[in-house]
């Protein structure tokens, strides 16, 4: 009777799975909780008790497009600074990876005497990929005999239903292991990295000018030949203060606010003279300082170069706060919805500058649905498109790699004329959350009877042994030589793991662990290699071992 009312009502049995699965993630075990990953689990579980007990697809599917989609919009700025810094070694780095689980998928195949079409579904879901899944099945639709479909259509998806859950768990172990096995502190990591990656405590500092060579060179001068990463603020110059800027001289006995990281500010301070115990931020009777937001639409996706704040308000933003973390504004710095800037200006103008700026709270919870429609109808429409490929297969990048790789386009365009493509940063997190549950609650349901079923079947316990052994020795791999010998850090890296796994619950679950925006960077500057090459491999399978 209670199953029959769960069939009836899949919005309870979403709901239902939602609410026990996400209070379980959060309980730590030793430090470690599974975090949204184990709504996928409670998923199983009740998918398990009977084959119709299933989300509707258009759910799962609604997850995985706005999960993916979110993740691209915010990721897709640090994918393509990536490609500039060390993008192309980490990609390669996975493509190894990738060849390793193709090469074990292989010794299991002849181990084992599967058939093709079995142990391309097994590859599909030791590596958690329904694009390659799909491709496979529409390749047997293809080009094989009408008399042997229907058999060969079964036997990619019993070997993806048996490896795909332990595809998924068997990555968490993996990090869960070696995060402990290493001792690895995110906070400290995620501190250690330049701004790019991610945002270190920025402080502020009043310096006295007592070294001569301060004055033999414009600040703008200075800094360019130091290489100095801060921002001079406020400058008391003969008992006058004013806003500095790259035009302006020091002299002698001069006191200027200096922002940047401790560091930074130590190698400033050293060379301009010495630290004031007069404190110019404190000084309010001229120039004032306010934290605004920026939600006027106007401001978004521009450069602040371009604001040419000086000239028409004499302001200076001197910090930029994004989500949990403090940032140096530079000139080339794009402002998103949502952000926070620390401006100072003349009191007179303070008004107007947050006017400009929008600081309207009630502005950034509004999503501007024409734009992320548009952009997730891009998305879709671009995983639709079949790319033709050698020997008569055909490529999709299908409802993951579509919006996927749209959204990190516009994410790192901002704007497109009027059209403002990023959401703000709280918007962004809730519709990447609520993504991710119907995601998995969706996938679990799906998969849990199929799981139990060909678990007690024939090869069953082989099969899913033989996934799991793929699953985590990839795991173990790409952990081990990408932290110990290519020094990534592991915040990066189990993005880059979820990346190369194409998974969203293995990058909740990094997320969750790392508590910074790290693990996003990391998957989204592998995550279309690696989606690419598990289509491509799966339906090399087979038509090399048919």
């Amino acid at each position: 009777m209670v199953i029959q009312f769960l069939i009836d009502n899949p919005l309870f049995m979403l709901f239902l799975i939602a609410a026990i699965g996400y209070p379980l993630g959060r309980i730590k075990i030793r430090g470690s909780s599974l975090g949204v990953a184990a709504v996928l689990f409670v998923g199983l579980a009740i998918g398990a008790l009977d084959p119709n007990l299933k989300l509707p697809d258009v759910l799962y599917q609604l997850g995985l497009v706005v999960f993916v989609y979110t993740i691209g919009l915010s990721s897709g700025p640090g994918f393509f600074a990536s490609l500039r810094r060390k993008g192309l070694r980490d990609n390669l780095f996975i493509a190894v990876m990738l060849m390793l689980a193709t090469g074990l998928t292989i010794v299991i195949y002849g181990a084992l005497r599967l058939t093709p079409a079995l142990t391309a579904g097994m590859y599909a879901g030791s590596l958690t990929n329904t694009p390659a899944l799909a491709n496979v099945l529409d390749y047997i639709e293809n080009y094989t005999p009408q008399t042997e479909i229907d058999q060969l259509l079964v036997e990619p998806v019993v070997g993806y239903s048996l490896t795909y859950p332990m595809g998924v768990i068997g990555m968490i172990l993996g990090i869960s292991l070696m995060q402990r096995l290493w001792k690895v502190d995110y906070t400290r990591e995620a501190r250690s990295l330049p701004e790019s990656e991610a945002g270190k405590p920025l402080q502020g500092r009043t310096v006295h000018i007592t070294a001569p060579e301060a004055a033999q060179a414009t600040i703008e001068e200075l800094v360019q030949q130091q290489g100095w990463d801060v921002i001079f603020g406020r400058l008391q110059h003969r008992g006058h203060v004013s806003l500095s800027n790259g035009q302006s001289r020091f002299e002698m006995g001069d006191l200027v606010s200096v922002i940047g990281s401790p560091e930074e500010l130590d190698v400033v301070t050293a060379y301009l003279g010495k630290v004031s115990d007069e404190q110019l931020e404190f000084d309010r009777s001229l120039l004032d300082h306010r934290r605004v937001f920026v939600s006027n639409p106007r401001v978004v996706g521009h450069r602040l170069r371009d604001l040419n704040l000086p000239q028409h308000f004499g302001a200076l933003v001197t910090r930029l706060r994004r989500g949990d973390v403090d940032f140096l504004p530079h000139e080339d710095t794009v402002l998103q919805p949502g952000d926070r800037v620390r401006v100072v200006a003349p009191r007179t103008h303070m008004d107007a500058v947050s006017a400009f700026f929008g600081d309207s709270y009630r502005s950034l919870s509004e999503i501007d649905f024409m734009t992320f429609s548009l952009g997730l109808a891009l998305g879709l429409l671009l995983g639709l498109i079949p790319i033709p490929l050698p020997s008569g297969m055909t490529l999709r990048l299908g409802l993951a790699g579509g919006p996927l790789i749209v959204a990190m386009v516009l994410g790192r365009l901002g704007r497109t004329g009027p059209l403002v493509w990023s959401l703000p940063y709280s918007a962004n997190l809730t519709l990447r959350q609520v993504g991710l549950i119907l995601f998995l609650a969706g996938v679990g349901t799906r998969s849990g009877y199929a799981f139990v079923t060909t678990l007690t079947q024939g090869q069953g316990a082989a099969i899913f042994l033989a996934g799991a052994s793929i699953t985590f020795s990839v795991a173990l791999a790409t952990l081990w030589v990408g932290h110990q010998f290519l020094k990534i850090p592991m915040g990066l890296l189990i993005g880059m793991l979820s990346g190369l796994q194409t998974q969203p619950a293995v990058l909740g679950f990094a997320l969750e662990q790392a508590d910074n925006e790290l693990p996003n960077i990391g998957y989204a500057a592998v995550y279309p290699t690696a989606t690419i090459a598990k289509i491509l491999v799966a339906q090399l399978l087979v038509v090399v071992l048919w």
